[in-house]
């Protein structure tokens, strides 16, 4: 009877649909339309994706492509760095060492990956710049694109469910990043395997919304294709199988049909797919079922000089057990020596099948073997070994050793892992002063991979919880070590952390004696410190000194580090920043060091934009974000400022979609995504959404990014002001005030931002007030006033930011007093402030905050006469809004009276937009004064108005005009 089917059976449709999207030409030699797009290739388990997989791999090689696979396998908490990368780079190392040799010298971290370099004990741990898995990224895009031209090239990556966190990101890089040349990717995964939480579900959305990337399920045979199946499979037509019994029970599963035809003799088939499998494995002798048995431990699949070690079988009754399971197709050789389950279903229900006592038993085994001389295996797979073989010491040790090897190839997450599972081994366990050190030094380590992975907030509580369990007598080493995590980590998070005395409490703590890395690491976080809180003469002192220790250690990206810290002096101009940030921009870009050439870069921008070379700046920003995505780590601390940097460029000159386009990221972490979301909110109330509760909803994360604060809380303002609700408004801003207070002092950058913000929106609503209630309100305007007025005597220059929101501060506190009628202002006065705003904003070109500047100026002139001035200001203002597609800005334009607008055919009783606008006024029982106020206008010139509003509705009065107004529809 034959074990599988020849021919690929029901699949030609699928076959083909594949076929085209990955871009292979067809049988008759025609290119496939669509084509060159990466696949991720769904379906259930034992519905046939790896065997379509190899049929596509084959007209890949018939087409004259490179067909590169890599397996993920089921590690558990084991995993494995990047394994079906390695599998694959040793593909191409086989097949292409030239090419492989040309990448390396360009990107070293690429022989990190390489098989031999991650055999057990191969990986260098000395170097904690491998954690920046930018370089290891870029290196493998390079390495694809360097093949590719040799061949096109079809990268498959199979059972991606498995697939660990670095892998997972790894693909994520390659499918953002396009390739120069044809170079396709098509990535399998168990869709049945997905439950809510799965880690693989929430990318496979990401993946999807790519336009690079097609999403294709395989679904199961039609039951006219099972009965063709089960032909192919029994061959003897007179075999005697229950053919329709067959398509009844496999439900369409490819595999259960093969199962079911293979047990075909059996006097009663189980319904269950487990037990189903063990039949096949009732018709091997004794030997073959213990090569099977010990070779279902070591997971998918298996060296033959492991399980050789493994089994205690002489060589020649293991190849008999071997030749028998492989005829009887639960075993498969590969062609770099492992055996592999011909389907990892199979594998799992031999395993499970083993007694508890027979599985401890065989991972004993595995470790005696991974322990000796073998030169296979890995850390990683030794550590699983251990673990379920209740060898704890061994564990313990692998498991290191598996954080170190991962760490060394560029998989943080994996590292981590690795390094928290064995810091809960040695933190559960009495152990001696020895011990405690091991465990001061795990926490360290994992912290540094926590950090390169994105979670600085996690490494910062694991370090401070493992300080405040240390012993009262513990060694202030020990100490020093674990709160030089919390500062640096500090630095990436909002956190309740006192930096300042901490940092002083390191130094104190750090022994004389102490390992040089350790008092290089401290001094350079304490440098940083001290530089925030303006000692710069002792953060020059530290910085130094850190700084000749990293050279001395050969740590380039420490100090490459430490340069950027003191090249960003705060105790200089910001304009003598400037060269010296460069230097520190080139020296970490020369050695590879990433996250020091963002922060450098960062510390660049500001300080162009503090010198006012505000274009400059914002090519700075988009150079640093663009770099941050290009290594593959775009939520790095300083890759995302970047981010943040740039696209607030864009808001401030117009580039609204452009902006908007960098707050649409997927993969975004959670705690990232409130500041990003608060951009979008602001852009979007400034084109007409009312989103005043979307923002709202974001005041709990602004304890974790208190810069969040500084975008949603004037979102807030003007949502409650443009509903007539001052004291939500009022609210929103102390709310701000407080939050941005607490997180960045007293006298914070923006506090003159969020003050004008809040009195010019809370003006736009005061006139609809009763004049009793107008002096409290103009108390609390005043108050915010004082809060967001720059201190006198202030140190700190003040760039055209800082000028243009303060002389906005002032004009919209006078026009606030104007339209109140409480100590009004002159006229000549309020429009010498709005004439200094306009200048400000043209000087600081806020495309969106000028244009309003010039409306609020032209209503001043309108008000005085000067109709000529307010036209031109009011037209400057609506090209600019057409441009931002600002529409309450253009809907409050056609208000101010300005706009030509064609003449109105109708009866002269019709009233028109002003007069409409200034009924609704007096029908809210507004004297003719206020009126005036309101709208710019002279008093006289209401009254004029109101007289011809009157003969129009043939009222004799105002309450009868307001009341035909109510009734004809004209008021609300």
């Amino acid at each position: 009877m034959a074990q599988s089917a020849e021919r690929l059976v029901g699949r030609d449709a699928d076959l083909e649909t594949l076929t085209s999207l990955v871009g292979l030409v067809g049988p008759d030699g025609s290119a496939r339309p669509g084509g060159g797009r990466h696949v991720l290739l769904a379906g259930d388990a034992g519905v046939g994706k790896t065997r379509i997989l190899r049929e596509l791999r084959g007209r890949a090689a018939a087409d004259g492509r490179q067909a590169l696979v890599g397996h993920c396998l089921d590690f558990g908490d084991s995993a494995e760095a990047y394994l079906p990368f390695t599998e694959i780079l040793d593909s191409i190392t086989t097949a292409l060492p030239d090419v492989v040799a040309q990448v390396a010298d360009v990107h070293p971290g690429l022989l990190r990956m390489a098989p031999v370099a991650r055999a057990l004990g191969g990986a260098d741990t000395a170097v904690q710049e491998a954690l920046d898995r930018g370089n290891l990224f870029a290196a493998i895009h390079a390495l694809l694109e360097h093949a590719a031209e040799k061949a096109p090239v079809l990268v498959v990556v199979e059972d991606t469910h498995w697939a660990d966190q670095s892998t997972r990101d790894l693909l994520t890089f390659l499918f953002t990043r396009p390739f120069d040349g044809p170079v396709t990717i098509v990535a399998s995964y168990r869709a049945d395997d997905l439950h809510r939480r799965h880690p693989l579900r929430r990318q496979l959305a990401e993946w999807s919304r790519l336009p690079s990337v097609e999403r294709f399920h395989l679904g199961r045979l039609s039951d006219d294709d099972v009965r063709v199946l089960v032909a192919e499979l029994a061959g003897d037509p007179d075999a005697g199988i229950d053919v329709e019994s067959v398509v009844r029970r496999a439900d369409g599963n490819a595999f259960f049909v093969e199962e079911l035809v293979q047990a075909a003799g059996a006097d009663e088939l189980p319904w269950d797919l487990a037990d189903l499998l063990l039949i096949r494995l009732e018709q091997l002798d004794a030997t073959a079922r213990e090569v099977v048995d010990t070779a279902s431990a070591a997971g998918r699949d298996v060296s033959d000089e492991l399980l050789e070690a493994v089994a205690g079988l002489d060589r020649p009754t293991l190849d008999a057990g071997l030749r028998q399971a492989i005829e009887r197709a639960i075993l498969v050789p590969r062609e770099d020596g492992y055996y592999v389950f011909r389907h990892a279903l199979l594998g799992e229900a031999v395993y499970d099948d083993l007694l508890p006592g027979e599985r401890v038993r065989l991972h004993q085994r595995y470790v005696q073997a991974l322990s000796g001389d073998l030169a296979t295996g890995s850390a990683a797979g030794l550590a699983r070994h251990a673990r379920l073989a209740g060898d704890h010491e061994t564990a313990l040790r692998a498991g290191i050793a598996a954080g170190d090897e991962a760490a060394a190839a560029g998989g943080p997450d994996e590292a981590s892992q690795h390094y928290q599972q064995a810091i809960a081994q040695l933190a559960g366990r009495a152990g001696s002063g020895q011990d405690t050190q091991r465990l001061v030094d795990l926490v360290v380590k994992a912290s540094d991979a926590m950090v390169a992975a994105g979670h600085a907030d996690r490494a910062g509580k694991l370090a401070r919880e493992q300080r405040e369990s240390l012993p009262a007598d513990a060694p202030g080493l020990w100490r020093a070590q674990l709160m030089t995590v919390e500062i640096e980590t500090s630095f990436a998070y909002v956190n309740d952390v006192s930096v300042r005395a901490l940092a002083d409490a390191a130094v104190a703590e750090l022994p004389e004696d102490a390992p040089p890395l350790v008092r290089a690491r401290l001094l350079a976080a304490y440098a940083r410190a001290l530089m925030i809180y303006r000692r710069y003469d002792d953060a020059e002192r530290a910085g130094r000194e850190a700084l000749a220790l990293a050279e001395e250690l050969g740590r380039t990206g420490l100090a490459a580090e430490v340069a950027a810290t003191l090249a960003g002096s705060w105790g200089r101009p910001p304009q003598d920043w400037i060269e010296p940030l460069r230097e520190a921009v080139a020296r970490a870009a020369k050695v590879g060091a990433l996250h020091p050439e963002l922060r450098a870069r960062i510390q660049l921008g500001f300080a162009l934009d503090a010198a006012d070379r505000l274009d400059e700046a914002g090519e700075n920003y988009r150079c640093a974000f663009e770099l941050g995505v290009k290594r593959g780590v775009p939520w790095a601390p300083y890759a995302f400022d970047a981010r943040i940097a740039w696209l607030d460029h864009l808001h401030i000159t117009g580039r609204w979609d452009e902006a908007l386009a960098l707050t649409d990221a997927y993969g975004i972490p959670s705690a990232l995504w409130p500041w990003l979301e608060s951009k979008r909110l602001m852009i979007e109330q400034a084109r007409g959404a009312d989103v005043g509760a979307e923002a709202r909803r974001l005041r709990p994360s602004w304890k974790q990014e208190v810069a969040t604060a500084s975008e949603s809380a004037p979102v807030e303002i003007r949502a409650a002001a443009a509903r007539g609700d001052i004291d939500g408004a009022i609210e929103a801003y102390d709310a701000g005030v407080t939050a941005l207070t607490v997180g960045w002092g007293k006298w914070f950058g923006v506090r003159a931002r969020l003050s004008a913000i809040a009195v010019g929106a809370i003006a736009g609503a005061i006139p609809a007030l009763p004049v009793g209630e107008r002096p409290d309100v103009m108390a609390e305007v005043d108050r915010i006033i004082g809060q967001g007025t720059r201190p006198a005597g202030s140190k700190q220059p003040w760039g055209l930011e800082g000028q243009a929101w303060s002389a906005r501060l002032r004009a919209e506190g006078l026009r606030a007093h104007w339209l109140a009628g409480v100590s009004v202002p002159e006229q000549d006065d309020l429009i010498e402030a709005w004439r200094e705003t306009v200048a400000a904003f043209e000087a600081f070109p806020h495309v969106h905050e000028l244009a309003w500047s010039r409306v609020r100026l032209a209503e001043v002139l309108r008000a005085g006469g000067d109709t000529a001035g307010a036209r031109e200001l009011a037209d400057q203002a609506r090209a600019a809004a057409k441009l931002l597609g600002a529409q309450p800005l253009l809907d409050h334009l056609l208000t101010l009276g300005t706009t030509p607008q064609r003449s109105a055919a109708g009866p002269s009783s019709q009233l028109t937009a002003r007069e409409a606008e200034i009924l609704a006024l007096v029908a809210a029982g507004r004297s003719n004064g206020e009126i005036g106020k309101q709208l710019f206008i002279s008093t006289k010139t209401v009254s004029v108005h109101v007289s011809n509003i009157l003969a129009k509705l043939g009222a004799s009065g105002r309450t009868e005009a307001a009341a035909i107004g109510r009734r004809r529809g004209l008021v609300d």
